[in-house]
């Protein structure tokens, strides 16, 4: 982690983490996913950063409606841009594959982007079950989240990749444990006793 790193409020546990940490919910309720990215939204709403929620169907308004239901209140007007709702499709892969570095400037861009605006500090969270639809490149899909921990070091962004269980098989899961820190387990955040660092994850698999 950077040096003087803060800690931020992540919204639906008591415990702050320090800004930057990597975690990723794996779920099979989707009340539980609701319940849990809902608050951690609100928990960077109510606290000046600049946030960004990346969905798989579900419209910029859709996204905010939910919200608003689950009781999180909006950024005032005049706040315009704190709250940034998109597809996965323009995140990930805007031009139709994915690539990890582009993705990987694009969590740099945010951050520096959220402090040079005079943010707090910046989160993120995204849908991952996109990489499912077979798009070129999302065979990728775990070197990013391996190297992702690098630049997340450097450029703190906290951020939650949420991963349906009903949708991902068993051998993809236990990837996805392997790349995360930090996993959210009953609504608390643990340390991932599966855990690789990225050199190690990614000598793994050549």
């Amino acid at each position: 982690m950077c040096k003087n790193q803060i800690t931020v409020n992540m919204g639906f546990t008591e415990e702050q983490f320090p800004a930057g940490t990597h975690m990723c919910l794996i779920y099979s309720k989707e009340e539980e996913r609701k319940k849990i990215i809902s608050k951690f939204l609100e928990g960077g709403i109510s606290s000046d950063e600049k946030v960004a929620y990346f969905a798989v169907e579900m419209s910029p308004e859709q996204v905010k409606t939910w919200l608003r239901e689950m009781g999180v209140e909006m950024p005032a007007e005049d706040k315009n841009g704190s709250f940034n709702v998109s597809s996965t499709a323009d995140t990930y892969y805007p031009d139709g594959t994915f690539k990890p570095e582009a993705m990987l400037d694009n969590l740099k861009t945010f951050y520096k982007g959220a402090k040079t605006e005079g943010y707090s500090a910046s989160r993120v969270s995204g849908e991952m079950s996109w990489a499912l639809k077979g798009m070129p490149g999302s065979n990728r899909l775990m070197e990013y989240e391996a190297k992702v921990n690098d630049v997340l070091a450097e450029y703190p962004v906290t951020a939650i990749c949420q991963y349906d269980a009903n949708k991902f098989d068993g051998a993809t899961i236990l990837q996805c444990l392997k790349v995360h820190p930090y996993m959210i387990v009953h609504g608390q955040i643990v340390r991932n006793p599966y855990y690789m660092k990225p050199g190690d994850f990614l000598k793994e698999q050549t």
